[in-house]
Order: C-alpha cells, then structure tokens, then sequence
C-alpha cells in the first residue's frame, strides 16, 4: 500500500531505496521502514506500539492471538475459524454456530463493551 503521495520528497526518498522514511505534521505522523521478511505481531508492538494499551489487527490469522472474526454470509459461506480455532467471538449478519459470543454488524458499543471487558478491565487487585 502507499501512504505517501508520488511528487514528496518522502516519497521520492522511499522508492530511492532508502529503509526508512517518516512523514510528519504538526497532528500526524507515519513511518515505512523495509523489511527482510514479514513481523509477527508481538515484533511490531514491542518496535512501533509501546504505548498503546490494545491492539486490533486485521489478518495475523496463523498468530496465536485472540480472534475476533466477522463473518459475512455474502463472502464466504461458512466462517473461516471452527472447533480447532475457535474465536473469542464473531461479528456476524446471520446465525452461526461457533459457541462463542455473537454480535451483530451494528451492535459497535455491545462488542466494545466486550472487548473492554475482556482485555483491559482489571482483575482483582493486580491488572492483566
């Protein structure tokens, strides 16, 4: 993907081959750095994300990490998890049968409510 626009200098210095190149303003800032090969999750938050407190990814889907996965009849016909992976839910616009909690397309507060509670909520007297 490009996040750059042809004409800047960042942009011109990127496709130079320079490893990395960062784009800036006064509310903004983006980083594009090569790689040898591709990161797993665990290597992009401890280089790029130390100070965030969640982190959603879309894809990963051989990292053991929790999934959430969205499920739309329309583009596939059965949900890609299952008994062997299930997800810790689904976000589906038709019944499935995974025994997880599910959630509707629309139903955003119900599943960040869930989210919330289920990665950042406290547990007793120390936090997770």
């Amino acid at each position: 993907f490009e996040m750059d626009k042809p004409g800047k200098d960042s942009y011109r210095h990127f496709h130079a081959g320079a490893v990395t190149s960062v784009i800036a303003s006064f509310q903004r800032v983006a980083l594009q750095r090569r790689l040898d090969a591709e990161w797993r999750i665990d290597e992009l938050v401890r280089h790029f994300l130390t100070d965030v407190d969640l982190v959603l990814t879309e894809g990963y889907k051989r990292e053991d990490k929790p999934k959430l996965e969205v499920f739309r009849r329309a583009v596939h016909p059965e949900p890609l998890t299952g008994p062997d992976d299930p997800p810790l839910a689904v976000v589906a616009d038709d019944e499935v049968a995974l025994g997880v909690p599910r959630f509707g397309l629309e139903a955003v507060e119900a599943l960040a409510d869930f989210i919330e509670g289920h990665f950042l909520a406290p547990e007793g007297p120390g936090d997770r």
